[in-house]
């Protein structure tokens, strides 16, 4: 005997990215903004003035990626079962990438699901983090291993949040805006090139062409089944680094960019990308102060850590790598013998 289940439908998961003066806005019901100390102390009396709700709270979480675990999200968790928070209620991330993706991993489980807007305040999480609906928390065995695809309500993006930026973290978010430039679109990176980025015009479109250019992406592949993935270049290298320093030697980005210049060390190995290519992106993330090398211990144990990647299986480890500028491709035949010479390139 069978019993049959017909649950096939379409569910329209569409919403909204504002690259605007943070709107005035009441929610008739209860609202948590999920912050930190940090953005809290610089901008929360700006979000305050435009931000109403039927019941308003303050959930503060510390400040760090080494703080993207369980136990924060223990602490979200718990402030909203003591505020009985339901399936109506509404969570907004303000912050960061931490922030944004804790807040919608809290989101997507707490009682099965419920709303949350995204109010990024860094360059990161404007231009990537707070768009496409990766949530997720970080483990002992590496980042984001532990999350859901949930997307947001709304994204709302406003400029001011990034006028008390400090530099390592606008270089940071520079370094998602390059990845996307080199992975999807030569015009974009050539743009980046001659751009000066300090320059507040400049920068918003620079804003612009990045949403636009994650936004096409998530539209055809929502959930990373193949061109998604592509915009993980940088991050199969960079993830083994942020894991290895424990988070706290580089930011998300710096650590993005480092990978990205292994990546393309790989991709002109295999004959994927001229030299000369290579070095126009690495002379673009030196031009806002990022870094590019890093000392590799053991590099045996870097090469296995790869096999924790969420897009690598038991036996084939997947990378990411640029095709030329505008272009790439995601490979799992890449041989073992290739990646440690690039590896050893960057030994001790």
């Amino acid at each position: 005997m069978q019993v049959h289940i017909p649950l096939k439908k379409t569910v329209d998961n569409s919403y909204d990215i504002t690259i605007d003066t943070l709107p005035k806005r009441h929610f008739d019901t209860k609202v948590a903004i999920i912050t930190n100390p940090k953005v809290a102390g610089l901008h929360l009396a700006y979000l305050l003035e435009r931000i109403s709700a039927k019941e308003l709270y303050i959930i503060t979480v510390p400040d760090g990626e080494e703080y993207k675990n369980q136990a924060s999200v223990d602490l979200i968790m718990e402030s909203l079962f003591n505020h009985r928070f339901n399936r109506k209620s509404l969570l907004i991330a303000f912050g960061g990438g931490v922030i944004g993706d804790m807040t919608g991993f809290v989101s997507s489980i707490y009682q099965r699901g419920i709303d949350f807007i995204q109010i990024p305040t860094t360059l990161l999480s404007q231009v990537d983090a707070s768009v496409g609906g990766k949530t997720g928390i970080n483990n002992k065995y590496g980042k984001n291993l532990i999350g859901a695809f949930h997307q947001p309500q709304e994204v709302l993006i406003d400029a001011h949040f990034l006028t008390t930026l400090p530099k390592r973290e606008f270089g940071a978010g520079v370094a998602e805006v390059v990845k996307m430039a080199v992975t999807f679109n030569k015009e974009f990176f050539e743009f980046l090139e001659r751009a000066d980025l300090s320059d507040t015009e400049v920068l918003a479109k620079a804003i612009e062409y990045a949403v636009q250019t994650k936004a096409d992406v998530v539209a055809k592949d929502e959930k990373e089944h193949g061109l998604r993935a592509a915009l993980n270049y940088g991050h199969t290298f960079g993830h083994v680094i942020e894991n290895e320093t424990n988070y706290k030697q580089f930011l998300h980005g710096e650590a993005v960019a480092i990978g990205m210049v292994m990546a393309n060390r790989l991709a002109v190995r295999l004959g994927l990308m001229s030299q000369e290519e290579a070095q126009r992106i690495e002379n673009l993330l030196k031009k806002y102060d990022l870094p590019t090398s890093y000392e590799i211990k053991d590099i045996e144990a870097f090469y296995e850590t790869f096999y924790l990647d969420k897009k690598s299986s038991d036996t084939k480890i997947t990378f990411i790598l640029p095709k030329g500028l505008g272009d790439v491709v995601l490979l799992d035949t890449v041989e073992k013998e290739d990646v440690i010479a690039v590896l050893e390139e960057f030994g001790a």
